[in-house]
């Protein structure tokens, strides 16, 4: 029997980073690693409809760094840094309320999205997006491959939606797939989501992978 492994971490260290990076000894690495948690729920609640691509934490002995990659960084930023200003007061207010470890002064970077189209987790929030205006989960599906496969660096793209689609009383599973998603190739870059589109009637689970050809050593320098 087969194993389904996540097509993030079975990349790990050969063409894909960890999502935080620190250096944690017996005394600080349950704190850090706990902290790093409940900041990226807070964060993912919080930021829900901004189409945040990717939340990020970098570690130092005096900083922590958050990074967080958007489609639409305006939204978060408000006019005049207005937004990014309140963000960091709640974010302040939530570590200090569950008394979290930063190690120091609380960083936030927010960067955009060049490709929005051609990232998984963007994609995903655009359909759930559009599931949720009640739009039919076909044309949704359909919609959302065209545009992903019309992006030049993308070489194949599979959807699959799960749920009471379309409201009826029994649940079940759709699939759409383009081109080809190379999953037990380590050097494929295959960029890979899950996310929930909350429907009255309960939710509806989206699954995204988008291929983007290999990566190499060679290419990346």
């Amino acid at each position: 029997m087969t194993h389904t492994v996540h097509p993030y971490s079975h990349r790990l260290g050969i063409i894909r980073d960890w999502k935080s990076r620190w250096f944690g000894t017996k005394t600080t690495y349950k704190a850090y690693l706990k902290s790093d948690i409940m900041i990226r729920q807070f964060l993912e609640k919080k930021l829900r409809g901004s189409f945040v691509a990717d939340i990020q934490m970098e570690r130092s002995e005096k900083v922590l760094h958050v990074i967080i990659e958007t489609s639409r960084p305006g939204m978060i930023i408000g006019r005049n840094g207005e937004g990014s200003i309140k963000l960091k007061s709640d974010l302040d207010i939530f570590i200090a309320k569950n008394k979290l470890t930063t190690g120091g002064e609380l960083k936030i970077d927010i960067r955009e999205v060049r490709s929005p189209e051609s990232n998984s987790m963007i994609v995903a929030q655009m359909m759930a997006e559009g599931l949720e205006k009640r739009l039919p989960f076909r044309r949704v599906g359909k919609q959302m491959v065209e545009k992903v496969m019309a992006n030049r660096d993308v070489l194949g793209v599979k959807i699959e939606m799960s749920g009471r689609l379309g409201g009826a009383s029994m649940a079940r599973q759709e699939k759409i797939k383009r081109g080809r998603i190379p999953l037990q190739t380590l050097r494929a870059d295959v960029d890979f989501t899950k996310y929930e589109a909350r429907m009255p009637y309960g939710a509806i689970g989206i699954k995204v992978w988008i291929y983007k050809g290999d990566i190499f050593a060679n290419a990346k320098k």
